[in-house]
């Protein structure tokens, strides 16, 4: 009876021991890079002033954030964009606009947004709305924001997006508002041509791929 017994407990503690590594393996939260390999992922922007609007984009995006599905509110992470992928339509505003008295892409050659906290969440299914807690960060200066957030994670679809790979996606959606005179980008000047507010909308995908 004894040898059975202790045979049986055996048996009981490979299966907890088993199942409590399954469950810490699920639990983990995953690494997701927003390095795109298709160079589709892009942040655009706009800024409307009384007599001009300038619109534009950086696709030169880079980062990891790190999520849960199931803890969306423990997401951190940082979002990289490198300054010399702004761009404008027109050539000459693109020089300027490159240059020292705006965004100085030469000595600050990224701008980001590191998410330190998640917060006011509702999910629905394989999305998550809310709102970032972060701080933007812009010519060295940086500021405390609160932004709205859409984030979608979508199991196993890496490979639709890229074919021949395996892994998960997140897809991350935010649309907010900056003053480019609390980032020393030029402050109080041009405000006729060149509005004071910049409206920015983010869209990417980050992979993990496995």
């Amino acid at each position: 009876m004894i040898p059975s017994l202790n045979k049986m407990k055996t048996n009981v503690f490979s299966v907890a021991a088993l199942a409590a590594l399954t469950l810490s393996a699920v639990a983990a939260p995953q690494s997701f890079d927003f390095k795109d390999p298709k160079g589709v992922n892009n942040a655009a922007f706009k800024l409307d002033a009384p007599l001009e609007a300038i619109s534009g984009s950086a696709n030169g995006i880079t980062g990891k954030i790190l999520f849960d599905p199931e803890k969306p509110a423990d997401t951190r992470g940082k979002i990289v964009i490198a300054s010399s992928s702004i761009t404008v339509p027109n050539a000459m505003m693109n020089s300027h606009l490159h240059g020292e008295k705006w965004i100085h892409a030469a000595k600050y050659p990224e701008l980001s947004f590191e998410v330190k906290a998640l917060r006011n969440l509702k999910t629905s299914g394989d999305v998550t709305t809310g709102e970032a807690v972060g701080s933007f960060t812009c010519k060295d200066v940086s500021k405390e924001l609160i932004i709205p957030v859409k984030l979608s994670y979508l199991k196993d679809k890496l490979g639709n997006r890229v074919p021949n790979m395996k892994g998960d996606l997140l897809v991350i959606r935010s649309n907010f508002t900056i003053k480019r005179s609390e980032f020393n980008i030029n402050p109080g000047q041009a405000e006729d041509k060149v509005s004071d507010e910049i409206e920015l909308a983010l869209s990417i995908a980050g992979a993990a791929a496995r």
